[in-house]
């Protein structure tokens, strides 16, 4: 990064900071993630605001990144999953934290451009599937934590039975029109728990997978 990167960075974070109590990992690593790159407006990359990145999708706030991240508790964690990959900075603010992550995006389009932005960041811990995510991603389950960076009415099973006893996931859910960020836990005994958090705004987690050409038609 440039020290003007570095700089609005530690900016960002230090704002998000006196609105939430930040771990120290969490603000590392929201200043060492230089958000330009993932964000299509790059004057407004460091504002507290969602922005739209193209087929009715968006890159979140980072306040809102910050809150998932919280409630995920990913800290040193071996593997988690996320579910919504998009522009990929919540994903790579996670490998930050975790020792392997891996990210399921049903858009192509979106799926390739986050590899190229690991890849440009020299993030090697970050794994991107085009793929459906509400089937998951079988292969490296179960996890110790997984985040849906999209809304549900409710988690599909498929999603808690990748998840580990006593892992947790964090989705936002909605109920009574509106969203909520709500951190579910799996007990040793596979028995899951939940308790809704903040309120949230997230585009709807959808099923199926969109290639390049519905995309560029859609767009």
């Amino acid at each position: 990064m440039t020290a003007l990167e570095k700089s609005k960075c530690a900016n960002m974070a230090d704002e998000i900071g006196d609105i939430l109590t930040l771990t120290p990992s969490l603000y590392k690593a929201l200043c060492d993630t230089p958000r330009e790159i993932f964000a299509p407006v790059t004057r407004h990359a460091y504002s507290l605001d969602a922005q739209p990145i193209g087929g009715n999708q968006w890159i979140s706030s980072p306040l809102t990144v910050a809150k998932m991240t919280l409630a995920l508790e990913a800290e040193g964690i071996d593997n988690a999953l996320e579910i919504g990959c998009g522009s990929g900075y919540q994903a790579a603010i996670l490998s930050h934290l975790a020792h392997r992550v891996f990210s399921v995006e049903r858009i192509e389009k979106l799926a390739t451009e986050a590899k190229k932005r690991f890849e440009a960041l020299e993030i090697r811990n970050v794994h991107v599937r085009f793929d459906d995510g509400n089937v998951g991603w079988k292969s490296y389950a179960p996890y110790d934590r997984i985040l849906l960076s999209a809304a549900a009415q409710q988690v599909p099973q498929t999603l808690f039975n990748q998840l580990k006893n006593g892992g947790i996931l964090v989705a936002p859910i909605k109920k009574d029109g509106k969203q909520f960020i709500v951190k579910f836990k799996k007990d040793a005994h596979g028995e899951i728990t939940q308790k809704a958090l903040d309120e949230c705004l997230f585009v709807p987690l959808l099923s199926g997978r969109e290639s390049n050409l519905n995309f560029i038609l859609r767009k």
